[in-house]
């Protein structure tokens, strides 16, 4: 049991600086993990999405879909991260401002939180770096 600022306090420190690098490497994973569904839903069917079963391939949505599909393969791997994490972002950011910006002001009212959270986790991300679990890392240090 140690004092404000005391050793206790300090070893929780130097643990979480220890650990932070990986956390970024398990949200980079969860993130992309999270986007793929998208991509799978409009060009695999899988998870059925009623609302995607219908995306021609040709559509705004489709595109989208096959960007999400390579790209959340690309940023769960953690390859070409930095490059991939920007086009992602702005993927969300254009979804957003055409699908969900002009029904409100809001993020809340219209639908687009999840576009806002993802478009600026995605932008962290090309400036960040995807952390040191990743194929990036990997082909640094080969």
């Amino acid at each position: 049991q140690g004092t404000p600022g005391g050793p206790a306090r300090f070893r929780s420190v130097m643990i979480l600086e220890t650990w932070t690098p990986r956390i970024l490497s398990i949200l980079r994973i969860f993130t992309g993990l999270a986007l793929l569904q998208h991509g799978t839903a409009k060009w695999l069917g899988f998870p059925v999405v009623p609302q995607l079963a219908n995306a021609s391939a040709m559509s705004l949505s489709g595109i989208a879909g096959l960007i999400e599909l390579v790209g959340g393969l690309l940023f769960i791997a953690g390859l070409f991260t930095r490059s991939t994490a920007f086009v992602l972002s702005g993927l969300m950011a254009a979804a957003y401002f055409i699908a969900h910006a002009p029904r409100s002001f809001y993020p809340i009212l219209n639908g687009g939180e999840i576009m806002v959270l993802y478009s600026f986790a995605f932008l962290y991300f090309a400036a960040k770096g995807p952390g040191p679990w990743s194929l990036d890392a990997k082909l640094k240090t080969a």
